[in-house]
């Protein structure tokens, strides 16, 4: 397979409260590391932790964003989660509609991105009046 350029993920994580789940979606989505956050569960989960089998109850918590805010992103979640080791899990978006993955990219624009980009159109109206 030839190696392919990935402009968008999807990353996923867990935790152990409805709350948790709902304060990280937030504020991923709030400092614009995340287009958009989806909360689902609970899910059970199944897995082996200090040698022994462990089964939780746990909230899913998806964010989906531009690929160069994955390392931002994973920093977050890993300084906010009250995990030990959190899920920290990327997966590429191959496809998706323009106008969807365009929205996702102006929404997680870095705050001075925004502020050069703002200005654009009032050159824009500007010019076209001259």
């Amino acid at each position: 397979m030839a190696d392919l350029e990935v402009e968008y993920l999807q990353v996923q994580t867990t935790t152990d409260s409805r709350a948790e789940a709902m304060e990280l979606s937030r504020t991923a989505v709030e400092s614009r590391l995340a287009a958009c956050a989806q909360v689902a569960g609970p899910v059970t989960s199944t897995y082996w932790w200090e040698d022994t089998l462990e089964r939780a109850e746990e909230w899913l918590v998806l964010l989906k964003l531009p690929a160069d805010r994955y390392d931002e992103l994973a920093a977050f979640l890993t300084e906010r989660h009250s995990y030990d080791e959190p899920e920290i899990i990327a997966l590429p978006i191959l496809a998706g509609s323009a106008a969807y993955l365009t929205w996702m990219r102006d929404e997680t624009r870095r705050p001075q991105d925004a502020l050069s980009r703002a200005a654009l159109p009032r050159v824009r109206a500007a010019r076209s009046r001259t």
